[in-house]
Parts: C-alpha cells; structure tokens; sequence
C-alpha cells in the first residue's frame, strides 16, 4: 500500500519547527529528509525513523518495524506524531547522530559530449594474436 500525500505533509508539518524537513516520493512511498540528509521512511502511512544510539536514548524503549518487506527494523513511531515537540527532537537527535550525505559530483557539460573536431577513436580487435611478444631479457 502506497502512502498518502496527505500522510506525509502531515508528519512534515509536525516537524516543522526542527527546520529543513522535506518528504521526497520515492518507490510510491517517501524519504523523510533534514536539511538533504535522509532521517525516516514514510511507508504504508507510518513513520519509520533511522535507528540510532541518540534516538533510541530520546525513545527510552523504541518499537520497531521495517518499513518494507526486507528492510533493517527502522523505529517505528506512528503513534508518537501527536507530539510534535517529542518528534522534533527524536528527528534532531536522529540527524545529529546520521553522518553527513556524501557529494555528489557535478556532471560537466564537456564531460557529455566530445568537441566537433575531435578525431574518432580508432576501434580495438577483438581478434587474440597469435604470436606471443618476446620475452623481456633479465639483467
């Protein structure tokens, strides 16, 4: 079952005051991103947040759950959305302890496309010779 739109603005509402929330659709479901680091899964209308020491200190006692069948056991917090004050800072504390989205490196243009006078690249055999090179002389 896919998650509602309607589902996912309403957990990025109750995490606005953390800053920097962003629910972005992925596999008809949603990653749950701050500030370009993904935190939690938004899976079947539940809220599935990235396991951490820090969380799991801020949960107390976490339930768990995979938010897709094979998935690692995320922290299943569906029923805590009701406290945003409580969400906001398992989300902070969750990103805190995540290390930061590696780079990405920029595509150039030129890197896409060869220059007009640029000479083709002669095409390599795929025939195997027949004659082995000379042995290399020891010294």
């Amino acid at each position: 079952m896919a998650t509602d739109a309607s589902y996912a603005k309403y957990v990025c509402d109750q995490l606005r005051a953390a800053g920097g929330i962003d629910a972005r659709k992925m596999f008809g479901e949603y990653g749950l991103y701050r500030h370009g680091k993904i935190v939690a899964l938004i899976a079947d209308n539940q809220l599935f947040v990235k396991p951490t020491p820090a969380g799991e200190q801020v949960l107390g006692t976490p339930t768990y759950g995979p938010p897709y069948p094979g998935a690692k056991p995320f922290f299943n917090v569906s029923d805590l959305l009701d406290d945003p004050e409580w969400l906001v800072r398992l989300i902070l504390a969750t990103d805190a302890a995540l290390p930061a989205p590696k780079k990405k490196q920029a595509k150039t243009a030129a890197a896409k496309t060869k220059p007009a006078n640029a000479k083709p690249t002669p095409a390599k055999s795929t025939k195997k010779s027949s004659s082995r090179p000379a042995p290399r002389a020891h010294r």
